[in-house]
């Protein structure tokens, strides 16, 4: 990595403690760039998520661990953004440890939960928007808090999905978490940009993590086909030819979170090879 665009940044990463995943992606490349990171992740699973679907205390520790192998600065620290107090709690760390608070990543989510929407339990339901909703506004108001204190300015990168443009079956509550997400984006733009915060959505497609297995396997299942005869569809829509890769949503956050994107605020960025056009 010769760019070191964000030395001296520090920033916080939700849902990062799991190899593989978009988050640790996004975490190393910020730390790649010079910034001291903050990995977080929920570290413990409930009836909705259970632990095989959710970063764990060893797997934050992993990505940590990954990091510094690769000469990065970070430290691990478990949060439900689902819970203020927590996020408040993670926040105050990453000031207390490193100094400060310049960049948060909303990627913490659920994309599993995949149903008919007249079957959806209600309490499945709220587990998604709380997550991928609530949980990204309870951290966006936090670091922006930190932000406005410090008076430097700030980066606010929240993880949506081409599914916050378009709809997607059996995704009835994800795509609804990712489209208010856009719009948590827009007003947040318009709100912190006086303090010179910048609020921008990155829109990957799918990117086959271990979570992204899941939706592959649902997915072949519903059509009757195998896993490969449904990815090799989908690579046919695609026009670039290829599903996305953790690494290309993570190449976005880290020019998002720079210097070079200092006027760009508002926007909901396409990472999906063409696939999404608006």
């Amino acid at each position: 990595m010769s760019l070191r665009r964000l030395e001296g940044r520090v920033a916080l990463v939700t849902g990062a403690g799991r190899r593989g995943g978009l988050g640790e992606a996004i975490a190393r490349r910020l730390a790649a760039e010079g910034a001291a990171v903050m990995v977080t992740d929920l570290a413990t699973g409930d009836d909705n998520l259970p632990v095989e679907r959710v970063g764990s205390q060893r797997g934050i520790a992993e990505v940590v661990e990954r990091i510094r192998a690769d000469g990065g600065v970070a430290a691990a620290w478990a949060l439900d953004v689902r819970r203020e107090a927590e996020v408040q709690a993670a926040v105050a760390q990453a000031v207390h440890q490193f100094g400060g608070l310049d960049i948060l990543i909303n990627n913490a989510g659920v994309g599993f939960l995949m149903e008919p929407l007249i079957d959806m339990p209600r309490d499945r339901w709220d587990t998604v928007i709380n997550v991928n909703l609530s949980g990204a506004f309870s951290c966006t108001q936090a670091a922006a808090r930190q932000m406005i204190a410090q008076g430097r300015g700030g980066r606010i990168v929240n993880i949506a999905s081409v599914a916050a443009k378009s709809g997607s079956l059996h995704l009835a509550a994800y795509s609804a978490s990712k489209h208010g997400l856009i719009g948590l984006t827009r007003s947040a733009a318009l709100e912190l940009g006086p303090h010179r915060i910048t609020v921008n959505a990155v829109c990957p497609n799918h990117v086959t993590t271990q979570l992204g297995s899941v939706q592959n396997a649902y997915r072949a299942q519903q059509r009757g086909q195998t896993v490969e005869a449904y990815l090799a569809e989908m690579r046919a829509r695609i026009p670039l030819g290829r599903v996305g890769l953790a690494e290309d949503t993570a190449k976005a956050c880290a020019f998002l979170c720079s210097a070079e994107a200092a006027y760009i605020t508002g926007e909901a960025m396409n990472v999906s090879g063409g696939q999404e056009v608006h």
